[in-house]
């Protein structure tokens, strides 16, 4: 599948610490389209993650989602219906729980910045996340892969680490 398939509003979704802010950042580079983190929206700036009211991020998530153009990164299983009758295309990141798991601890321990990441917060490792990776995300994953088998949307599934890197060579994207 060509990049240009996927149009002009692209949801990558997948499991936490799959990448999906990373690719976000270089299809929008490529693209020029404007990138939408929705953990950006869902959590306070300028705090150890934590997240906003309900309806705030709704409203923020609505508004972002309105817009004629974005790469939109998240997954948040209360937005996607609305978020995917606006989209015009679907990435599904599908790698291993043990791979978001060393990515978690690589962002927590080493990364001080990074893509998607809050403004003016930081990350720390937490029991909470390390328990969501490991006993819900394969739930999840199985969740994510029965709604994407569902979708007529143009779509992608790159279900390892050797796909996404094969990705980023054929649509000539670009890591910052």
């Amino acid at each position: 599948m060509r990049l240009s398939d996927l149009g002009d509003r692209i949801c990558i979704l997948g499991p936490s610490n799959s990448g999906k802010s990373t690719l976000a950042v270089a299809i929008g580079d490529k693209l020029g389209i404007p990138v939408v983190h929705l953990d950006r929206l869902y959590h306070l700036p300028e705090t150890d993650w934590l997240p906003r009211g309900a309806g705030d991020f709704l409203a923020l998530h609505d508004a972002a989602a309105a817009g004629d153009r974005w790469v939109m990164d998240g997954s948040y299983s209360i937005t996607v219906p609305q978020r995917l009758r606006r989209a015009t295309g679907v990435i599904l990141l599908d790698v291993s729980t043990l791979r978001s798991l060393g990515r978690y601890f690589r962002r927590s321990l080493v990364q001080t910045d990074r893509h998607g990441g809050l403004d003016g917060g930081r990350d720390s490792i937490k029991w909470e996340m390390i328990r969501h990776i490991v006993v819900t995300t394969p739930g999840n994953r199985r969740r994510y892969a029965e709604m994407f088998d569902s979708l007529t949307l143009p779509k992608i599934r790159l279900a390892s680490a050797a796909a996404i890197r094969q990705c980023y060579v054929d649509w000539d994207l670009r890591r910052r």
